[in-house]
């Protein structure tokens, strides 16, 4: 096996997550998956030597993603919701654990509603796990440019959460 298809190999569980965290379906997540990898193989030649191939991947999943969400006309369903479960039984009653999946999805549709630079920005640090720098190569902007985002982002869902003011 080349060294590319090694490392394409370890990178799986990472391409996975993400291509989930775009894709909000599992079809087209694994789709998508399957579509960067034959694009990273077919242009690996074509890849520069300093780049990381991680970064490298997420850029071309991004990019696949944007060209399918515009040949379907649904710029609305970028990324994935947020797939943060309520464990059952976790010692609060069942009205605690309602209340619980309530908030849950106000706050799913909450990051929905926020414009789409800054849903991203939440989605990939907050929610998929990655570094400010990780984000900010896969959404191709500089780290400062993803940070307002986030910023953004985040005081607009504190605002809507009425906590604005209890920051410490």
């Amino acid at each position: 096996m080349s060294d590319i298809r090694r490392e394409i190999v370890g990178l799986l569980p990472r391409l996975r997550r993400l291509a989930w965290v775009i894709a909000r379906d599992a079809a087209d997540s694994d789709d998508l998956l399957q579509r960067t990898i034959e694009r990273a193989l077919e242009r690996g030649q074509n890849r520069r030597d300093d780049a990381r191939l991680d970064l490298w991947m997420f850029r071309i999943m991004k990019n696949l993603w944007i060209d399918e969400m515009r040949s379907r006309n649904r710029w609305g369903r970028l990324v994935e919701p947020m797939t943060e479960e309520i464990e059952a039984g976790a010692g609060g009653s069942a009205e605690d654990e309602i209340l619980d999946v309530t908030e849950l999805a106000r706050l799913r549709s909450l990051v929905e509603d926020l414009p789409e630079e800054q849903r991203l920005a939440v989605k990939l640090v907050l929610i998929g796990g990655h570094s400010y720098a990780e984000a900010a190569g896969i959404l191709e902007v500089p780290e400062g440019t993803l940070t307002s985002r986030l910023a953004r982002g985040r005081a607009a869902l504190l605002r809507h959460y009425g906590a604005e003011g209890t920051r410490h």
